[in-house]
């Protein structure tokens, strides 16, 4: 269980602080709008008002307490500067702020933010992979290279096991999980026999990949 702020109740600061919650940490958070957070304040028992553009507020927060100090601000990119900035100068431990372009990321790294996320920049460079190919259902990707995608099997694979078909000698990719509903099987999987419903999570190069989506 981790220490989690969060400054800005946006969509994406929104999602964060309830899927952090859901796994099991304690979460605060943070916006200077009083409505806001009065529709949030009966799913977070720290919930505060506050405006953290201001050096104060953000003391008065003892962000040193944090595991991590997320800043969600929207469309201002100025307060985005402004409390990243405060943060670390107050001492906080690791602070991940959002950012919409390149200009912006490079700025925040420059006055410390530790880690910067471009939430609608992965959004849509996931949603144009997994549409660029036909029956391609889920996408991560691990390098400017490789990724590793979910993919349906091919028909001629029915009744076959991984080893029998060799995809690694075909397609130059390696299927690294079997899912079929909810069962994910990930070892002893030379053995396997696929059966109709069963979808691979494959690695590889994004050409390699899309050559056997298309046979898919």
């Amino acid at each position: 269980m981790k220490s989690i702020l969060v400054i800005g109740m946006g969509r994406f600061g929104r999602h964060l602080s309830y899927k952090m919650k859901e796994l099991g940490n304690d979460v605060m958070i943070v916006d200077k709008d009083e409505e806001i957070i009065g529709e949030l304040a009966d799913d977070f028992t720290d919930a505060y008002i506050g405006d953290c553009s201001k050096e104060g507020v953000i003391r008065s927060l003892g962000v040193s307490n944090f595991d991590i100090c997320y800043v969600t601000i929207g469309e201002d990119f100025q307060s985005s500067l402004i409390v990243t900035s405060y943060l670390k100068k107050i001492g906080a431990k690791y602070v991940v702020t959002k950012a919409r372009t390149d200009i912006q990321a490079e700025i925040l790294g420059k006055i410390g933010a530790d880690e910067v996320v471009y939430p609608e920049r992965d959004m849509a460079e996931k949603t144009a992979v997994m549409h660029n190919a036909n029956n391609i259902f889920d996408y991560i990707e691990l390098t400017s290279e490789y990724a590793i995608y979910e993919l349906p099997i091919v028909e001629a694979w029915i009744g076959r096991t991984i080893s029998e078909i060799d995809v690694r000698r075909k397609y130059n990719v390696n299927i690294i999980a079997v899912k079929n509903g909810n069962d994910l099987q990930a070892t002893h999987l030379a053995d396997h026999i696929f059966t109709e419903n069963d979808t691979v999570a494959v690695i590889g190069k994004s050409e390699d990949v899309f050559r056997l989506a298309a046979k898919t």
